[in-house]
């Protein structure tokens, strides 16, 4: 199956040729910052990504653990990829173009979470405690 996304303004455009895994939520801080509120992402085997268009992709290192892509004209995240880049690279499942096919897996950085939210917990969720 070869899923394909892009960004807001189609600026960035990627496909992915092979299996992507369900979605995690990430609570931590950075993310929650970046997003305004909690990031959802999927991921894929790197050897499966393809850009197709990169014209307005920026990359910002918000760590010496990980850089963070998006589009520099219309403001989509869209990416995180660990530094140096491992074998996968995470995507933001709301860029996808139609229907994906995913489900909710978990919540990750629980303990950073907003004061305004729950988490929900509820059978086939799993809430994480990954800490730093």
């Amino acid at each position: 199956m070869i899923h394909k996304g892009s960004c807001l303004c189609g600026g960035v455009a990627f496909e992915v040729h092979g299996d992507l895994r369900p979605v995690i939520f990430c609570h931590c801080t950075q993310c929650r910052k970046q997003t305004g509120h909690y990031l959802a992402a999927t991921s894929c085997a790197l050897k499966d990504f393809r850009l197709i268009r990169a014209d307005s992709l920026a990359w910002y290192k918000a760590s010496p653990a990980a850089k963070r892509g998006f589009c520099n004209l219309c403001g989509s995240t869209m990416f995180w990829q660990p530094e140096p880049p491992a074998e996968a690279i995470s995507i933001t499942p709301g860029v996808f173009d139609g229907p994906t096919g995913l489900k909710a897996e978990g919540h990750i950085y629980c303990a950073d979470k907003g004061d305004y939210y729950e988490i929900p917990t509820h059978e086939g969720y799993r809430k994480q405690q990954w800490e730093d």
